[in-house]
C-alpha cells in the first residue's frame, strides 16, 4: 500500500492509495468517516509518480507512465470528493530507449500556487540538459526552456528544485575536490520566468565546507534562504551553522555567517557525548520563515547502524545523492526526514528488508535566527527512539499552530507507542502537553508521514492490526 496525504478541500480531507495497481482517491469527513471512494481507472497500470497541487476548492493529480518508448507526463482535476472534474491531459512526453522505474518528470508549485513547474534533467552527449515547463494556476503553459549545462554528475550535487511566487526556478549547486569529499564550494543557480538560461551566484564559503544543503523561498521578503551544517575540516566534526540570505531584487547576498555552536548547545543537543562530535549526527530538516525576514531551523539526531555496515555520516548523507539517475535520464529529488514538512510523501508497508539495521532518531535541536543570520535562542525536544528493521514508527510531525510549534513524536510506555506532544513557544520556551492516549485501542502512530492540513488540524497515519488507517488530530 502506497498513499499520499493530498489535504483539506471545501472541509473535505482527501488521501491517494495505491493497492499494487489499484489507484484510488479517498475523501472523508471532518469525523474521518469514508464520504467517497473514486478508482482511477484512467491511469495505467505502471505508473511511475504521482503528485498533487492543492487548492482551496480542487486539487490537481500530476502522474507520469511509460508506454513502450515514451514516457507522459499527464494531469486531471479533481474536486473535494476525489471525483475527476476533467478528463486527463498531456503536459509533456519524452521518447527513452529503456524501461524506467523511477520517475522522469519532477513537480514543484509555488507558495501561492500560482505557478506550477514541471522539470526534468536529462545527460545528452555528456551535457545535463535541464527541461523546464512553467504553467499557470490553470495549467496553462506560460513558458517552456531547455538549458545546457556542463555539470560533472560525479562532483556536483543540487539541493531543493522549488519555484517563487514570480515564477523563477530555483536550486543550489554545490561542487566537490573529489567524489569523497564535503562541498568546497556552493552556488544559487537561478532561472527567471521569461528567460532561457541561468543565472549563477557563487557563495564564498571562505575554505569551509558543507554537506547537506536547506534552501527555502522566502516569498514575503523576496529572499532566498540558504542553511548547511558546516566543517572547517574534510571529514572532521560539525564546527557550527552556515546561514545566507539572497535578496532577490537586489540580486546580491543579504547576509552570509558561519555561526559557531559552542559548548553549551553541543551539550544541550547531546549531553551524553563528548562536545567536539555531539553534533554529528544532526540533519537540518526544515526552514520556518518569519515575517520580519528571520528564520527557525530545525535539526534531527538520526542514525543507524547494522553488524555489517557501520554508521558513517558521509555515507549516510551521500548514499543517497540528491541528484540520483538511471542511465541517462536523471532524477532529482529532494531528501529530507520526514514530519508534515514533506520527507517521506510515500509509506510502503513491506519494503524493510534490511533485518540486521537498527534506526536511531533523538533529540531535536530548534534555532531561532534573526534576519542576520545571528542566533535569538536556541532550544531542545529531547527524545530518544530507535527500532529494528524499520523506521516508519520513528521520528516526528511538526505542526505549527496558535504561535507555538508542535513535536508529535511516539515514546514506549509499558511496551505500547504513546504519541507525545511537546511545543515551542516563540520565546524558546519548552512545553510538555499531555500525550495523546489510545493504548487500549492498539494504534500505532506513524508521526514521520503526518501531514498539517489546516491552521489547526493534521493527519497522522497509523497502523491497527494490520489495517492501514489514519487519524486527525484538532488543536483548538
Amino acid at each position: 500500500m502506497d498513499f499520499q496525504i493530498i489535504g483539506k478541500i471545501k472541509g473535505n480531507f482527501l488521501i491517494y492509495k495505491n493497492n499494487r495497481t489499484d489507484y484510488a482517491i479517498c475523501s472523508y469527513d471532518d469525523q474521518m468517516r469514508l464520504i467517497n471512494r473514486t478508482k482511477l481507472t484512467m491511469m495505467p497500470d505502471n505508473v511511475l509518480n504521482v503528485d498533487f497541487v492543492v487548492y482551496t476548492d480542487f486539487a490537481y493529480l500530476i502522474y507520469q507512465y511509460q508506454k513502450k518508448n515514451t514516457v507522459y507526463c499527464m494531469a486531471f482535476k479533481l474536486n473535494s470528493e476525489g471525483k475527476l472534474l476533467t478528463d486527463p491531459i498531456q503536459l509533456d512526453t519524452t521518447h527513452i530507449n529503456f524501461m524506467a522505474n523511477n520517475k522522469i518528470y519532477n513537480t514543484a508549485s509555488s507558495e501561492d500556487k500560482s505557478k506550477i513547474m514541471i522539470y526534468k534533467i536529462r545527460k545528452i552527449n555528456g551535457k545535463f540538459h535541464f527541461t523546464t515547463l512553467l504553467f499557470n494556476d490553470s495549467l496553462g503553459l506560460v513558458h517552456t526552456s531547455d538549458i545546457q549545462t556542463n555539470f560533472d554528475d560525479r562532483l556536483v550535487r543540487l539541493s531543493d528544485f522549488l519555484v517563487d511566487d514570480g515564477g523563477s526556478f530555483v536550486f543550489t549547486r554545490g561542487n566537490k575536490s573529489t567524489s569523497r569529499d564535503y562541498m568546497d564550494d556552493l552556488a544559487l543557480v537561478i532561472k527567471a520566468p521569461d528567460e532561457d538560461t541561468f543565472r549563477v551566484n557563487g557563495l564564498k564559503l571562505l575554505g569551509n565546507f558543507l554537506d547537506g544543503v536547506k534552501l527555502k523561498v522566502d516569498n514575503v521578503n523576496n529572499d532566498y534562504v540558504i542553511n548547511s551544517f558546516y566543517y572547517t575540516k574534510k571529514r572532521g566534526n560539525i564546527d557550527g551553522l552556515y546561514s545566507a540570505v539572497w535578496d532577490k531584487d537586489k540580486k546580491q547576498m543579504i547576509t552570509q555567517q558561519f555561526l559557531q555552536l559552542g559548548d553549551s548547545i553541543r551539550n544541550l543537543a547531546k549531553p551524553d557525548k563528548n562536545t567536539k562530535g555531539a553534533l554529528d549526527d544532526f540533519f537540518v530538516n526544515d526552514i520556518l520563515l518569519k515575517k520580519d525576514g528571520g528564520f527557525i531551523i530545525t535539526a534531527e539526531s538520526h542514525y543507524s547502524d547494522s553488524r555489517s555496515d557501520p554508521w558513517n555520516r558521509y555515507n549516510y548523507q551521500y548514499g543517497n545523492p540528491l541528484l540520483s539517475y538511471n542511465s541517462s535520464m536523471y532524477s532529482p529529488y529532494s531528501y529530507g526526514y520526514g514530519g508534515s514538512y514533506g520527507g517521506y510523501p510515500y509509506y510502503n508497508y513491506n519494503n524493510n528488508n534490511n533485518s540486521n539495521q537498527r534506526y536511531y532518531y533523538n533529540n531535536v535541536i530548534i534555532l531561532n535566527l534573526d534576519k542576520n543570520g545571528q542566533p535569538i535562542w536556541v532550544s531542545v525536544i529531547n527524545k530518544s527512539q530507535y527500532d529494528d528493521q524499520s523506521d516508519n514508527f520513528l521520528s516526528y510531525a511538526s505542526m505549527l499552530t496558535g504561535g507555538q510549534l508542535h513535536f508529535l513524536f511516539n515514546t514506549v510506555d509499558r511496551r505500547a507507542l504513546i504519541m507525545n506532544d511537546q511545543s515551542v513557544y516563540s520565546s524558546g520556551k519548552v512545553t510538555r502537553n499531555p500525550p495523546l492516549r489510545d493504548q487500549d485501542r492498539g494504534y500505532q502512530f506513524m508521526a514521520r508521514y503526518g501531514k498539517q492540513v489546516s491552521a489547526t488540524q493534521i493527519i497522522i497515519p497509523c497502523i491497527y492490526r494490520n489495517y492501514l488507517c489514519f487519524a486527525k488530530i484538532d488543536y483548538q
